[in-house]
């Protein structure tokens, strides 16, 4: 991919790393390491929107984002991860909802696979997948980031 930029949000839970083009943002993803180089003005507008958009999100002023983002995958994860948006703010889902949903309900594994691979982290919510028995499962970012989303989410639902 040509023409990538970066840019750094610090939340709550983390550095995250947002990458993309002019176009797009490609990948939202929190960085265990601690390089950084955060907002800069002479980043796209559209990873300056994303930027925007999170910070939103951790104040709890945003539970939907609308900046564009590329989906890059097989399209099976595209399904999965299609899927997934539909899980609303502040709710949870399983891997064998998901199946169940894309019409394959014995896919649950490749449903987590697919989870797993996910690059555009908070924004395509798998966070909000657990496991069948109610407990939290994988998580790229990490169990305990996982958890303090989910408790983040419960705290500023709409009633």
């Amino acid at each position: 991919m040509n023409n990538l930029q970066k840019l750094h949000y610090e939340s709550p839970i983390g550095i995250i790393e947002i990458l993309g083009t002019q176009e797009a943002v490609h990948s939202i993803l929190f960085l265990e390491d601690h390089h950084r180089n955060f907002l800069n003005t002479e980043a796209p507008p559209v990873l300056v929107e994303c930027y925007n958009q999170l910070d939103e999100y951790f104040k709890g002023e945003r539970q939907e984002f609308t900046f564009p983002y590329l989906f890059e995958g097989t399209d099976f994860q595209k399904t999965v991860w299609n899927d997934l948006m539909r899980i609303a703010y502040a709710e949870t889902g399983t891997y064998k909802d998901i199946a169940t949903s894309i019409g394959n309900e014995k896919a649950i594994r490749a449903v987590g696979n697919a989870n797993g691979k996910n690059k555009l982290s908070i924004v395509i919510p798998c966070h909000r997948v657990i496991g069948s028995n109610g407990k939290l499962t994988g998580y790229a970012g990490g169990l305990r980031r996982k958890e303090w989303l989910l408790q983040h989410e419960k705290s500023f639902e709409k009633s």
